[in-house]
């Protein structure tokens, strides 16, 4: 049975451990800190899953869902999506999937001088300060993205932390829905976004994250954008708003997807 205090939040630190796994695909990032490493437990409960194999690609087919192993076991196809009905104001919009950690903001346990929030979060009733970092131009990001599509927020930490980080993010309900760990699908020890479960046609579907075991399932649906961790000169996420004005007008986001690809 999994440590009641390791399943929270899903990224880490650079800073917080000598050997420190950075992304939810299991690729390990050694660090130049010397400092002792904290209770690996609280570590790894709020800031990542602790994959230890890289994730095996899924052979799937996009108007299909994969088969899921929860466990070892396949697991059943849910009763209902995981999003409610489409509303009036964003009939005809394409859905877009957002994650949180590393590509919208970046947490830590370590106390930061210029943090944006800081959230308590209680693990086994011990009350623990994280302190976020909002990605550069995340706000005009936010506005924009929400304008322009139904967002989703999708990550795979829980909600204890993830709800109030969105609280404080989303000035503008951006997101009109949040999903949090319960909604993944754990497939060989990663937490996965399966977007077949959320109710929408693949076709209608974006997901930005910056971990690729993360729509392993629907990898021709992804758009990946670069950890962030604390650099203030980045502008990826400005830099993709022209991008996006395009995608929002188009019937098929594969058309578009697929040619980025190329070109890239």
């Amino acid at each position: 049975m999994d440590n009641p205090s390791t399943s929270i939040i899903t990224q880490v630190s650079r800073d917080d451990e000598v050997t420190t796994p950075l992304q939810e695909n299991g690729a390990r990032t050694t660090t130049t800190s010397r400092t002792k490493p904290r209770n690996r437990s609280i570590w790894s409960s709020l800031f990542c899953c602790f994959c230890q194999e890289e994730p095996e690609a899924v052979p799937s087919k996009n108007n299909a869902s994969p088969v899921i192993e929860e466990n070892g076991t396949v697991a059943k196809t849910p009763l209902r999506p995981l999003l409610p009905q489409v509303k009036a104001k964003d009939a005809g919009k394409i859905c877009v999937v957002i994650d949180l950690d590393e590509t919208l903001v970046h947490s830590s346990f370590k106390p930061v001088n210029n943090a944006d929030f800081i959230i308590p979060v209680e693990i086994d009733g011990i009350v623990h300060q994280v302190y976020v970092l909002k990605r550069p131009h995340v706000d005009e990001f936010l506005k924009r993205m929400g304008e322009l599509f139904e967002c989703v927020l999708f990550t795979a930490s829980l909600a204890k932390y993830a709800d109030p980080v969105a609280d404080l993010l989303d000035k503008w309900g951006a997101f009109h829905c949040r999903l949090f760990r319960e909604s993944c699908v754990f497939h060989r020890g990663n937490y996965v976004k399966d977007l077949s479960r959320l109710g929408r046609d693949l076709n209608k579907i974006i997901i930005i994250d910056n971990s690729p075991a993360s729509y392993i399932f629907h990898p021709d649906n992804a758009v990946p954008v670069a950890s962030w961790f604390d650099d203030m000169s980045d502008t990826e996420l400005l830099d993709l708003l022209p991008f996006f004005e395009k995608l929002s007008k188009v019937d098929d986001v594969y058309t578009i997807l697929k040619q980025q690809r190329t070109i890239s």
